[in-house]
């Protein structure tokens, strides 16, 4: 009997279902879409009854496209995009409210009323985070404080509260299971990285009731039993949850402390393992837990980026110097190497390490020979430069020598862009041939809970490009030297 590891990436844009072989290879991956419910004030929601039916059609769509025998599936791991909250009520499993997406800054007011009261130190040293609307807490304040079908609920001790990957267990086993992971609790704004539980006076601030949280447990704990609305004769274990950015941490094989990923999309999560003790930051990085393996954690240092991917995807749409990301490689590499633009994509404030909201965007160093070539290249450059930035301040914070980056997204098929990468940080890069390293994580804590997988195999069994430093170090210091002053030039703080 063969034997298949399910993974589902209920990721932002949509539900991917995908199935791995007995070595861990991708063998079949299908996608399903879901609407992007947007208002005039910009607030993003999801409709959680339609991801719950596209978890359910992909599942069926994989299999079908795999051409396996479902009933050799043995175990699922979940990946799911971040922050995003979800409420419903525990007796129907209904949703209260269409879930408020990690993009949606509706509860800024409930946290500058947090922060007006003096509370914003305590929130960030309780959960490593800064305060914000960005993340689960004041979003689900939101929802009790806007919601009277909610706030209902609550009262009658109804409610559950969470982030995607509680609502999927919820409504995925029979029993019912109300659970979460560490690396997602730790995402909440709930959650304290000291003590490894949800902090009550956090809790309290935002006006939620511990009884609506979910239990806490290992990423690869059992959470439940599926089948999929009848869909396999026989249910199997759920037995690996991550979030998003942590399933690619751990996709990328980053389990000893000073491994590092950056993942380059729309923006970009830099993740740092530092081992099994907090570290927390004075250099703009964030403390979160990477994951909880069989009761030993590990936490993260982590940054996060605006505009990486986003840069190529204006100079496509917006100027109109290129007709698709491909032709940015060999434009980057035709441009006169003397050449000294910067651009500096502040174009909503700047992310990690800055936190500079007010920041403009802005290209200098241009001069009369400056051409579209040159000003792609700036806009390849200003994505290195951003992540170096990042990287380098993680070095600092934790003290960890880091040797080596791996990488994953979109953007790291730019031989230009890995180089560049590799010679700014004066490191070895990494690109692993495999892609879905969201799903990889927990599929791989899933399958490795189940005894399909060896941990150490598996990790040293996928194929990776390595780009190494070519560039000597005067030229690389006077590039980044240049990348801070132009970086001075938009800074209001």
């Amino acid at each position: 009997m063969k034997k298949y590891v399910l993974g589902i990436d209920q990721s932002t844009q949509g539900t991917k279902g995908i199935i791995f072989d007995g070595s861990g290879k991708i063998i079949a991956r299908t996608d399903l879409a879901h609407d992007q419910i947007i208002n005039e004030k910009g607030w993003v929601e999801h409709n959680p009854d339609q991801i719950m039916k596209n978890v359910i059609q992909v599942v069926k769509n994989v299999v079908e496209k795999a051409g396996i025998d479902k009933e050799e599936i043995l175990t699922l791991g979940i990946s799911n995009q971040r922050e995003t909250a979800v409420c419903w009520n525990k007796n129907t499993g209904r949703p209260v409210y269409n879930a408020i997406i990690w993009q949606c800054a509706r509860g800024e007011a409930i946290c500058n009323k947090i922060a007006e009261d003096g509370y914003a130190q305590m929130v960030q040293e309780h959960s490593g985070i800064p305060l914000s609307p960005y993340y689960s807490a004041a979003k689900i304040a939101w929802v009790l404080q806007n919601v009277p079908e909610a706030k209902e609920a609550a009262d009658k001790g109804e409610l559950a509260v969470g982030t995607m990957d509680s609502y999927l267990v919820y409504q995925l086993t029979k029993d019912h299971a109300f659970k979460t992971d560490y690396s997602n609790a730790s995402r909440t704004q709930m959650f304290n990285v000291s003590a490894l539980d949800w902090d009550e006076e956090l809790i309290s601030l935002f006006g939620i009731k511990k009884e609506m949280l979910a239990e806490i447990c290992d990423s690869n704990a059992l959470y439940g039993y599926t089948d999929f609305d009848g869909y396999l004769e026989e249910a199997i274990p759920i037995h690996g949850v991550m979030g998003d950015s942590h399933g690619a941490l751990y996709g990328q094989g980053c389990v000893n402390p000073g491994m590092i990923k950056a993942t380059y999309g729309t923006g970009s999560s830099i993740m740092m393992n530092v081992g099994e003790k907090p570290i927390f930051s004075d250099k703009g990085v964030v403390t979160s837990l990477a994951w909880s393996l069989s009761g030993k954690v590990n936490y993260v240092l982590e940054g996060n980026i605006n505009y990486t991917g986003a840069v190529i995807t204006w100079l496509q749409k917006d100027l109109g110097l290129i007709a698709s990301a491909k032709e940015t490689e060999e434009l980057a590499k035709s441009a006169n190497p003397g050449d000294t633009t910067y651009l500096v994509p502040a174009f909503t404030g700047l992310g990690a390490p800055y936190w500079d909201s007010k920041a403009k965007a802005v290209v200098s160093g241009i001069t009369r020979t400056t051409g579209k070539a040159e000003l792609v290249r700036a806009a390849l450059d200003c994505i290195v430069y951003q992540i170096s930035d990042v990287v380098n301040a993680m070095a600092e914070d934790s003290g960890i020598k880091v040797d080596e980056l791996r990488v994953d997204g979109g953007p790291t098929k730019n031989g230009y862009l890995m180089q560049f990468q590799s010679d700014i940080l004066d490191i070895p890069v990494q690109v692993p041939d495999a892609e879905e390293l969201s799903a990889m994580g927990p599929a791989y804590a899933a399958g490795i809970a189940m005894g399909i997988y060896e941990q150490t195999a598996l990790f040293e069994s996928l194929n990776r490009t390595r780009f190494t430093p070519e560039m000597d170090a005067e030229t690389r210091c006077t590039k980044y030297a240049g990348w801070k002053e132009s970086i001075g030039l938009v800074l209001t703080k």
